[in-house]
């Protein structure tokens, strides 16, 4: 090789950066290196998906075939996981898993078998990934390291595959650094038939991993945050029919981008003396864990309010102090409703929230005007009004979160217009409602059939709905 180098003592090869040398002048040598192009218009796309395997294939993209032969990210297991990621000075070993692979311009399913994606190896201290990480700079040989070179071989997927890997003329192992905090490394490997990596080559690959490892980092932390938002969402009862005296429920949740997001928006329903039942359908603002919190904490709230049996207007006004005083649950919206089968009467009180959906025996759906919207919880606002009405016959009602009548091209009493007659049309194939008749089966089938339906909504908030047949009893 053209560079001065300090040569390894146990194996055929050579070691960058072990004589100093300016990194002004690499960065420089690399921004001018007709070779940089090579991969600079696919590295364009390194940090557009929040997902560690998506970025890492985007890294390996970037690198192959134009630069290299061959391309890897490896992602050090402890840092995966979120432990101490920190390596020592002279570590026994180091576990790091294969995050990207990219032979050539060939597909992965033909090296998937001998170099799968997602296994995780032990590098023994003195190989070049875990000297690349303990001294936190490239390693530049002309040949694979024996440890990689045996392991190949032994995989017993055919030697000629093996032989392919191995013939390497220019071996690179570059460190993913992030705040001095090695969290693992990126390698190349060039055929006997292209140059070895220069220090150019190198610094710009050093560039390169430099993004990478950031956008790796937001991956993570992204993926962190959803399994800790699904994991509390999924701390929820299921979204099951439930059935009580005058009282039959369905509910369920559509969480947004596919589930990609997670939420605020939560529903309950909860037995009552007396034969009544509450009912809540509730959107904490936000998504991630944090608006996953302050949905157990209202959810909570609430079930420990009904349980003294205090009158709906108190209860709201409760939940709104305590929103207040609960950080990160402010600005949260609910509707709640109580049911009592018996003297027919259905209690309203909004904080923020669209206002329910009321279908009725005429077989029309239309949204029920509230004495008073009510302000969102956690501002204090401690007034908060009731809606009663007179349910004398069969009827539906609807409780929804915004995520259903939200558009960013029709004004919002459209939108709740249009899902009324979403409702209708929906219970013209699911009948519900108006005869008395056993309709519990059709509710879960029209609940998943209103979530599902199209709307003006972006699909950007979740999409809660609760629906309850109320069937007056009694005289």
């Amino acid at each position: 090789m053209s560079h001065a180098a300090r040569p390894e003592s146990h194996w055929k090869g050579t070691t960058l950066r072990n004589e100093p040398h300016s990194r002004t002048d690499d960065a420089s040598a690399a921004l001018s290196s007709p070779r940089r192009s090579a991969f600079s218009p696919a590295a364009d796309v390194i940090g557009s998906e929040l997902d560690l395997r998506m970025t890492g294939s985007h890294v390996v993209h970037a690198l192959t075939p134009g630069f290299c032969d061959a391309a890897s990210v490896f992602l050090l297991e402890r840092w995966r996981v979120e432990e101490n990621a920190h390596v020592g000075v002279d570590p026994p070993r180091i576990e790091a898993r294969r995050t990207a692979l990219r032979v050539g311009p060939g597909a992965l399913e033909d090296w998937e078998r001998m170099l799968p994606v997602g296994e995780v190896i032990a590098f023994p201290r003195d190989t070049p990934y875990a000297r690349a990480l303990t001294a936190g700079h490239a390693q530049v040989h002309s040949a694979v390291d024996p440890h990689t070179s045996e392991r190949l071989i032994a995989s017993g997927d055919g030697a000629a595959r093996a032989v392919d890997l191995l013939r390497v003329a220019s071996f690179l192992v570059v460190p993913l650094r992030l705040r001095d905090v090695a969290i693992g490394f990126v390698t190349c490997t060039r055929g006997p038939d292209r140059p070895s990596f220069t220090p150019a080559d190198v610094a710009a690959v050093e560039a390169l991993a430099a993004r990478a490892a950031v956008a790796l980092d937001n991956a993570r932390r992204y993926e962190r945050e959803r399994r800790t938002a699904l994991a509390i969402r999924n701390s929820l009862p299921p979204g099951t029919a439930q059935e009580f005296e005058g009282c039959r429920t369905a509910h369920g949740c559509l969480p947004a981008g596919q589930g990609n997001l997670v939420g605020g928006d939560w529903s309950d329903v909860l037995r009552r003396p007396g034969d009544r039942v509450s009912l809540i359908v509730g959107d904490a603002m936000g998504h991630g864990p944090e608006s996953a919190v302050a949905m157990i904490q209202l959810r909570t709230a609430v079930r420990t309010l009904a349980a003294l049996d205090i009158p709906a207007a108190d209860l709201i006004g409760r939940l709104d102090t305590l929103a207040g005083d609960s950080p990160g649950v402010s600005f949260a919206t609910c509707i709640y409703a109580e049911w009592d089968a018996r003297q027919r009467t259905c209690t309203l009180v909004g904080a923020g929230h669209p206002p329910p959906l009321l279908r009725g025996p005429d077989g029309l759906t239309a949204p029920v005007t509230l004495t008073g919207a009510g302000l969102p919880l956690g501002l204090g606002a401690g007034n908060y009004e009731e809606t009663v009405l007179s349910v004398p016959d069969p009827a539906l009602l609807v409780l929804y979160s915004d995520g259903l009548v939200e558009s960013r091209d029709a004004d919002i009493d459209q939108e709740i217009s249009r899902l009324a007659r979403t409702v209708d049309a929906a219970a013209a194939v699911e009948p519900v409602g108006g005869d008395g008749s056993d309709m519990l089966p059709s509710l879960p089938s029209l609940c998943h059939r209103l979530l599902h339906a199209p709307s003006g909504a972006a699909g950007a908030d979740d999409r809660t709905l609760l629906l309850a047949e109320l069937t007056p009893v009694g005289s």
